[in-house]
């Protein structure tokens, strides 16, 4: 009896969920700031995907102005939605290489033309470029080298992208 007890209590307790931040520097003004979350479980376990995903929100600024933003709220069945998240080293894989698990979908396609009709943001990490869509419209300006690493930082740290600040 006793077990059932701490058995029920532990399924109502919530899942704690490990929160992450991320920032990315594309060419011509155009960046990303965003933030994952996943269960706490899933913590420095390798390679998670958007299956496992409970959070997830981007939001597309150039030069600092805000010009879009996703959310998983946003997901439909149409939606290009395929991301892999390296949990151990905080790292979204880049490269584009579908047998690496490096190419990453949020709101975007490989032809970055599928972000939303109106007040659509959607960003793609494939192997010609990693790179933004507008309203189904992709911005050839704002593509960086498929290969420039993407890291997450914990969410008690200041969000700095000079990580992701492409050198080429």
């Amino acid at each position: 009896m006793k077990y059932a007890f701490a058995a029920l209590l532990l399924a109502a307790a919530p899942v704690q969920a490990a929160q992450f931040q991320f920032c990315w520097v594309g060419a011509n003004g155009y960046t990303m700031e965003g933030q994952i979350g996943f269960p706490d479980a899933l913590q420095n376990t390798g390679l998670i995907t958007e299956a496992d995903v409970t959070s997830f929100q981007i939001i597309g600024l150039i030069d600092g102005v805000a010009i879009g933003s996703w959310n998983l709220t946003d997901l439909t069945p149409q939606t290009s939605w395929r991301l892999r998240f390296d949990t151990d080293r905080l790292q979204f894989p880049t490269g584009g290489i579908e047998s690496q698990n490096s190419y990453q979908e949020w709101n975007a396609n490989g032809q970055v033309n599928n972000c939303g009709a109106v007040d659509g943001f959607g960003w793609n990490g494939g192997n010609y470029a990693q790179d933004v869509c507008i309203n189904n419209v992709w911005i050839e300006e704002s593509s960086i080298d498929p290969d420039t690493p993407l890291f997450a930082q914990p969410m008690d740290v200041a969000l700095s992208c000079e990580t992701t600040i492409p050198t080429s």
